[in-house]
């Protein structure tokens, strides 16, 4: 498990029909403050603030097809070769993560292969990287740095 110092956050929140919303700088529009855009939006600041990450390179809500059905990524990190490089899944604060949301997250990855993976519930965080020549996933004690330039194999 990954420990994760989150900075301070600057959010404009507002309340719009009795409903509170956030203001996604990512999506550049207000969105419904659920519990799980909670954690979504500290973990790009923390992303973004602390870990030097380019938010330019990031997608939200990344929409993919795993066979008929249609689902959507929390967050998708793009190397500077625009080539998907960490796949990241936010759960509130109470969901606890288990099996079911590891396995979540490898089929996205079936969909939109990436060598990272990370699962936060923005108190718990993990991180797993593909190991290629293993052909399994490793987990991490951080986060990777984000990758120079022409780098989207994990360390």
């Amino acid at each position: 498990m990954i420990s994760i110092s989150f900075p301070p956050p600057d959010f404009r929140i507002m309340t719009q029909q009795g409903q509170d919303m956030i203001f996604d700088p990512f999506r550049k529009k207000y969105v419904v403050l659920t519990p799980e855009e909670w954690v979504r939006q500290n973990f790009l600041n923390y992303l973004v603030k602390s870990r030097d990450y380019p938010g330019a390179l990031m997608s939200i809500e990344k929409e993919m097809h795993l066979g008929e059905l249609r689902k959507r990524c929390d967050i998708v990190v793009y190397s500077r070769e625009a080539e998907p490089w960490m796949i990241v899944e936010c759960k509130e604060m109470g969901v606890p993560l288990k099996q079911p949301v590891l396995e979540q997250i490898v089929r996205y990855h079936m969909a939109l292969p990436a060598p990272w993976l990370v699962i936060t519930n923005g108190v718990n965080t993990w991180c797993c990287r593909l190991d290629g020549a293993a052909g399994s996933w490793v987990f991490e004690n951080d986060l990777p740095d984000y990758p120079p330039v022409n780098t989207i194999t994990p360390r």
